[in-house]
C-alpha cells in the first residue's frame, strides 16, 4: 500500500530512529528478533494443543506418502503454518494481541492442507490470486515459506509460460515467519502486474536477502518453477527499502538472468551508506575491507550492460542515496542510470512515478531476455559470483581484487579480454550459439589467436580455456583435479553457510578447559543466532556419529579441538594451520594453547568438494544485526582469536591476526 507523503515522512523518521546513532553502541545492542508480548495462558495452551495435533499430522503424513512422491513434494506446503505458529509460541514472537486470532486461523489452514493431502488431492496448487507455499531448505532441513499471486489467466494445463516477477521485502525485525504468512494471505504488496506470477521472498527473516537469505530466492524460485509455467527469459527482479538493496545485489551479482530490474531506495554499498544513514564512523581491518567486495553492488555495476534497470527514489528520500552511489558508478562506466524520482515524496512510491516505473517494466520485460547476446561485459571479485550469460569465469588471479572478462561473439570468432583471469569458459545450450557450425570458431583472448572445439550440429556450444603464464591455452575441462579456489569452494568462512551443513560437537575431552569452553559457548551461539537469524534449525551431531554420507553431501563444522573432536583430529595434520598439544602453529609463528584457538574455513580433505570449518558460525554478530548494510563478512578465509579476549556483540574474541588462503588454499602471510 503507498503511504500518503505525510505519513511516509512520518514513517521514515522512525526509520531513521531505528537505526540511527543509538544502535552504533556496540555495547548497547538491543535483541533481533525482539521480545515479543505475553499471551493469555488459555490461549497458548489451546494454540499449544494444536500446534501438537497439527505436527502429529505433519509426521503421519510423511509416512504415509512415502510412496507418492508428488504429494509428499506438497508437504511443506502445510508444514509453514506449523512452523508459523510453532515458532512465535516457542521463541516469544507474538508481537499484537489479535495474533493469537490469526495463529488459530493459521492452524486450521495447515489442518485443511493436511487433511487434503491425506485424500490425495492439494487445491491451493490449482488457485490463482494469493497463495502461500512452502520449501524444504537443502542449507539446513528448514521448511522456508515464500507468497505468490498467481494470476487469474493461469490454467493448469494450458501450456502458456509466463512472467515471473521477484519482490523483496523491506526491513521488519518482527517479521517472523507468522507476520510474513499473514501478510501474504492478505496482501499483493506494491505491484501485481497482469498475467504475472509474483513470488514475494521470505529471504530467511531480515538479512537484505544476504547468505542464506540469498539462497533463498534460488530455492524458492527452484520450487515455482517445479509447479508453474513459468519463461526463463521474463523474470523480473524488484524491491523496495531493505528490498532494494537486495534488489540492487541480485541485479548486479546475476544480472545475466534477468529480463529486467527495478530496485527503489535501499543502500548499495557499505562505507557511504553507514556514514550518511547511519551516522557511523566506520573503523574496520583490511579484510573487512576487502570482504565488502563481495556485496558491494557499486563494486559490480558494469553487469548492469546485461540487465536492463530501472532505479527508482522519493525525493527527499535520504535512501536515495543508493540509486546514487550506483548513478556515479554507472557512470564511470559510461552508462547513464535510468533513475526515476518521485517528487516531494520521502521513503514510499509516488504514485506517477509507481506508473512510469510500471510502464518501462513492462515494456522490458515483454521483450525478454537474450540469452546469448553479442556483447558481455562481466566484473566479478569472487568465484561465488563467477557467470554471466555465456562467459563462466573458472579461475582468478587473486580473489578480492577486481576480475573482468569484455566478450564479443560474431558468426565466426569470439573476441575477449580479460584482467586477473586464469581459467574460463564459454558455453551455449543447444539452439543457441550463432557461430558457423561449418568451421571451427576461432577465439582471440587478450590478443591470442586460437581454435576452438567446433559448434555441434544442435548449434550448443562449449570452450574451455586456462592461462599458463601469459600463454592461453584450450582444455578439455578446467577442473583438473589440483586443490583451488573454484566456484562454490573459494571461502570465506560465510560461505559455508550458503550450502548444506553440519554443526560437528566433540564429545571427547579437550586439550584445554579454557578452550574447550570457549568451543561450547561458540558452538551454542552459532546455533541459537542461525535461528535467529535465519530461520532455521542447524544439524547437530556428535563427532563419532558423522558418517561417509555427511561427508559427501554437507559442509562439516567441526567444534573443539584435535583432542575432543575425533573428526578433527583425522584432519589436523592436513589443514594449513596447526594445532596440538603445544599449541597453534602458522609458518609466521606460534601461539599459546591456553590462550588462543584457530578458525578457519578450507576443502575438507576427506571430502574436497565441501568445506570444513574449524569453531566458528557465520561471522557477523549482534551488533551488525542493527543495520543491514553491516551484514557482511567479518573474518576472512582463517584468524587466530585470543580467547582471553571476552566475545562481544561483534567478535568471537580478539582476533590476533587474520587473512586469506592463496588460490591454491595454502597459507598466505596477512596483508595488512
Amino acid at each position: 500500500m503507498r503511504l500518503p507523503i505525510f505519513f511516509a515522512s512520518i514513517f521514515f523518521a522512525l526509520l531513521i530512529s531505528a537505526d540511527g546513532p543509538s544502535d552504533n553502541l556496540p555495547d548497547k545492542v538491543r535483541r533481533i528478533p525482539p521480545p515479543g508480548i505475553k499471551i493469555p495462558d488459555t490461549d497458548r495452551l489451546e494454540l499449544e494443543r494444536g500446534v501438537a495435533e497439527l505436527g502429529s499430522q505433519i509426521e503421519s503424513l510423511r509416512a504415509e506418502l512415502k510412496g507418492k512422491p508428488a504429494l509428499l513434494d506438497l508437504l511443506p506446503d502445510a508444514q509453514i503454518y506449523h512452523k508459523a505458529v510453532d515458532w512465535a509460541l516457542r521463541y516469544d514472537e507474538f508481537y499484537k494481541s489479535n495474533e493469537v486470532q490469526f495463529a488459530r486461523a493459521m492452524l486450521v489452514l495447515g489442518q485443511d492442507r493436511a487433511k487434503s493431502l491425506r485424500e490425495g488431492v492439494a487445491p491451493w496448487a490449482n488457485a490463482t490470486g494469493l497463495v502461500v507455499r512452502g520449501y524444504l531448505s537443502r542449507i539446513d532441513g528448514s521448511v522456508q515459506p515464500y507468497g505468490l499471486i498467481v494470476p487469474a489467466s493461469y490454467q493448469p494445463a494450458s501450456a502458456q509460460k509466463f512472467r515471473l516477477d521477484f519482490w523483496f521485502h523491506g526491513r521488519g525485525e518482527q517479521l517472523s515467519e507468522f507476520a510474513f504468512i499473514n501478510d501474504r494471505l492478505k496482501s499483493p504488496g506494491e505491484f501485481s502486474p497482469p498475467n504475472t506470477f509474483v513470488l514475494h521472498l521470505y529471504g530467511r527473516y531480515c538479512n537484505a536477502n544476504r547468505f542464506a537469505g540469498e539462497v533463498d530466492l534460488f530455492e524458492a524460485s527452484d520450487d515455482v518453477r517445479k509447479h508453474y509455467p513459468i519463461d526463463e527469459n521474463r523474470i523480473v527482479v524488484r524491491g523496495f527499502s531493505m528490498g532494494g538493496a537486495a534488489c540492487w545485489d541480485f541485479a548486479t551479482h546475476y544480472a545475466g538472468l534477468w529480463a529486467t530490474a527495478a530496485p527503489g531506495a535501499g543502500f548499495s554499498e557499505t562505507a557511504d551508506f553507514l556514514k550518511v544513514f547511519q551516522k557511523e564512523t566506520v573503523k574496520l581491518s583490511w579484510y573487512e575491507q576487502k570482504l565488502w567486495h563481495l556485496y558491494d553492488a557499486t563494486d559490480y555495476a558494469l553487469n548492469l550492460f546485461n540487465c536492463p534497470t530501472v532505479a527508482y527514489s522519493g525525493e527527499v528520500d535520504q535512501q536515495k542515496q543508493a540509486a546514487d552511489m550506483m548513478a556515479r558508478a554507472l557512470a564511470a562506466e559510461g552508462i547513464e542510470l535510468t533513475h526515476i524520482i518521485g517528487p516531494k515524496t520521502a521513503h514510499a512510491y509516488e504514485r506517477g512515478a509507481k506508473e512510469e516505473i510500471s510502464r518501462r517494466i513492462d515494456s522490458i520485460a515483454a521483450k525478454g531476455r537474450n540469452p546469448v547476446p553479442g556483447k558481455v561485459k562481466f566484473t566479478t571479485w569472487t568465484l561465488r559470483y563467477n557467470q554471466m550469460l555465456w562467459v563462466t569465469v573458472d579461475s582468478l588471479e587473486q580473489h578480492w581484487e577486481r576480475a573482468r572478462v569484455d566478450a564479443d561473439i560474431g558468426e565466426t570468432a569470439v573476441q575477449a579480454t580479460t584482467k586477473n583471469v586464469s581459467a574460463l569458459t564459454f558455453s551455449m545450450r543447444p539452439g543457441e550459439c550463432p557461430l558457423n557450425n561449418t568451421q571451427k570458431p576461432k577465439v582471440f583472448l587478450d590478443g591470442q589467436k586460437l581454435e576452438a572445439p567446433p559448434v555441434m550440429s544442435d548449434r550448443s556450444w562449449t570452450a574451455h580455456f586456462v592461462r599458463a603464464g601469459k600463454k592461453w591455452n584450450v582444455v578439455d575441462s578446467t577442473q583438473d583435479g589440483r586443490l583451488r579456489k573454484r566456484h562454490g569452494l573459494q571461502g570465506p568462512i560465510d560461505d559455508a553457510f550458503m550450502d548444506s551443513f553440519i554443526m560437528v560437537k566433540p564429545t571427547g575431552q579437550p586439550m584445554n578447559e579454557k578452550v574447550g569452553a570457549w568451543a561450547t559457548t561458540e558452538m551454542d551461539h552459532a546455533i541459537e543466532h542461525w535461528r535467529r537469524q535465519f530461520r532455521g534449525e542447524a544439524r547437530v551431531k556428535d563427532d563419532m556419529a558423522i558418517t561417509d554420507e555427511d561427508i559427501a553431501s554437507s559442509n562439516l563444522i567441526l567444534w573443539g579441538d584435535p583432542s575432543s573432536n575425533k573428526l578433527l583430529a583425522r584432519i589436523a595434520s592436513q589443514l594449513p594451520i596447526g594445532w596440538d598439544a603445544q599449541g597453534v602453529h602458522t609458518p609466521q609463528a606460534q601461539y599459546s594453547r591456553d590462550r588462543y584457538v584457530p578458525v578457519l574455513v578450507y576443502p575438507n580433505p576427506l571430502n574436497p568438494k565441501h568445506y570444513v570449518v574449524v569453531n566458528s558460525g557465520f561471522t557477523f554478530r549482534e551488533y551488525d544485526y542493527l543495520n543491514n548494510a553491516r551484514q557482511t563478512p567479518k573474518l576472512p578465509d582463517w584468524a587466530i582469536v585470543d580467547i582471553t579476549v571476552p566475545e562481544s556483540s561483534r567478535a568471537p574474541g580478539g582476533i590476533e591476526t587474520a587473512g586469506f588462503f592463496d588460490e591454491q588454499w595454502e597459507f598466505k602471510a596477512p596483508a595488512q
